[in-house]
């Protein structure tokens, strides 16, 4: 798990600088919510909405962001207002969290900015359970939320806007559908029976802090698709919660109530969230539940009881994800990881096509951008085997499979890379045999991917001869029989004699 964190490459330092930037900002808004005369509690909802701002905001361009940078209080004040009124009505209350996880959930079908406006509203609903919000309270929250956000934005997008000088990542939304057969509806279905398991069960534990049971069950569907991501994610926020409320004894407990120390262990906290975020859940969630004891801590609310309680409800959300997801509208991992290998598969197709009309001199051919989608469709391959590649998973052969899936993809993934490399040289010129070539890739990944137009047509068997080898000083030629080659072997793992599925029904 350290070497995870610790050795997971950081291009252009992009994680340093996301994580730095989080204090920042949210180390600003803090503060001037305490400058502006706020309490405790409003500094606290503060540095939330700062966090959320700058954690779940990922559109494509900078001026995306910027938009949904500004609907976040439009979604998240009246749903704060909805929560605050019905802080007395404990059934219409419930029922309104329900309401709101499931249309959270559902928001995702609108890409990165229905997925952010969708936590901030469930995180909005959240902070008012652990607030005990009331109507009288609604104008200090208001403002708080609000100056948080600004700050948030003018650190963002003023002082520290990096992503204006990198390429806007490809927008990948998640495979689409109609009716109960589109995830994003199946999930937010499943999202809602599992946070009822949760609410109801949570306050049977607990009548005060059920909605950590909620918050769990929510934020174990948060960028998940299948069962199997969902069972993983389930797994290693147990485990991270663990670890958290280790550290919780050991460290927030003996430090509680010195604001100085509190505040330099929750900067690096947040440090923390963001920049283990992309590589290890369960490190971010360690961060997580250490920020949360600290922040008791400062309340002077934290005791081991409280400690244990909080593994508890997140035992709970945790368990209520599982039978969501086992058994309501089920969404197979073997469904979700083919499908995300065949976009894979698909944009290999579009890179070739690509670096091949760019050696033939076609004005405006580049294929640098859809090397940039093939790398995050290879990340989306990535997370959705993560169940079958998991150490406690005990089908070994799929597993086998799986890995074997993965390099091969990785293997391709180079070949390109080196392909566009040498079609970006302008002496490149191209030749009968590069064209050829590229016709037998293109033929490969359309077999592989069973379109209509290869119906019946099978890609060539594992380790049978493709061409020539090409000679020394030809390296176009050399990365097209590499791909060439590893799209030949793909044919074993993904179609297995048995015919059994990759990951399993």
């Amino acid at each position: 798990m350290l070497k995870t964190v610790f050795v997971a490459p950081d291009p252009g330092r992009t994680r340093l600088r996301f994580a730095t930037r989080a204090v920042l900002g949210i180390g600003l808004a803090v503060v001037l919510c305490g400058l502006a005369g706020h309490s405790l509690l409003g500094a606290l909802i503060g540095g939330l909405a700062a966090l959320l701002a700058l954690f779940t905001v990922t559109d494509a361009t900078v001026r995306g962001q910027a938009v949904t940078t500004a609907l976040l209080p439009a979604v998240g004040l009246p749903v704060l207002a909805l929560a605050a009124e019905l802080h007395d009505q404990p059934v219409a209350r419930d029922l309104a969290f329900l309401a709101v996880v499931g249309a959270g959930v559902y928001a995702r079908r609108w890409g990165a900015r229905g997925h952010s406006l969708g936590v901030f509203a469930f995180m909005t609903y959240f902070i008012a359970q652990f607030l005990h919000a009331t109507p009288g309270m609604l104008p200090e929250l208001y403002a708080a939320v609000l100056l948080s956000v600004l700050t948030a934005a003018v650190v963002r997008f003023g002082v520290w806007c990096y992503e204006r000088r990198l390429p806007p990542p490809p927008a990948v939304a998640p495979p689409g559908g109609t009716g109960l057969a589109r995830i994003t509806t199946r999930q937010a279905v499943q999202a809602t029976a599992g946070a009822g398991f949760a609410l109801f069960v949570g306050q049977l534990v607990s009548g005060h802090r059920w909605y950590w049971a909620v918050g769990a069950t929510w934020w174990i569907f948060v960028n998940t698709t299948s069962r199997g991501e969902t069972l993983v994610r389930g797994f290693r926020r147990v485990l991270g919660t663990v670890i958290g409320i280790g550290l919780g004894l050991l460290v927030a407990v003996p430090v509680q109530g010195d604001p100085v120390v509190s505040s330099v262990l929750l900067a690096a906290c947040v440090f923390g969230i963001f920049y283990t975020a992309p590589v290890s859940y369960t490190w971010m969630m360690l961060c997580v539940t250490l920020l949360a004891s600290l922040l008791y801590g400062l309340l002077d609310l934290l005791d081991p009881a409280l400690l244990a309680l909080r593994l508890a409800e997140t035992g709970v959300g945790a368990l209520g994800a599982v039978l969501a997801v086992l058994f309501v509208l089920p969404v197979t991992t073997h469904a979700v990881t083919d499908a995300w290998i065949q976009r894979a598969l698909t944009c290999v197709h579009a890179c070739t096509a690509e670096a091949a009309a760019r050696l033939a001199g076609v004005p405006g051919a580049d294929p640098a951008p859809r090397v940039a989608e093939l790398e995050q469709m290879l990340g989306r391959v990535r997370l959705a085997v993560a169940p079958l590649v998991h150490p406690l998973n005990p089908m070994l052969v799929r597993k086998g499979r799986a890995l074997r899936v993965l390099a091969l993809l990785d293997d391709c993934a180079r070949e390109i890379r080196g392909l566009v490399a040498v079609a970006a040289d302008p002496e490149a010129s191209q030749d009968a045999r590069l064209a050829r070539a590229c016709h037998r890739v293109e033929a490969s990944v359309e077999a592989l991917i069973a379109s209509p137009a290869s119906k019946g047509r099978e890609p060539r068997p594992a380790g049978s001869p493709i061409v020539r080898p090409p000679q020394a000083g030809e390296p176009a030629l050399t990365h097209l029989h590499g791909l060439e080659h590893a799209l030949a072997e793909l044919a074993a793992p993904l179609r297995a004699p048995s015919g059994s599925p990759l990951v399993g029904a």
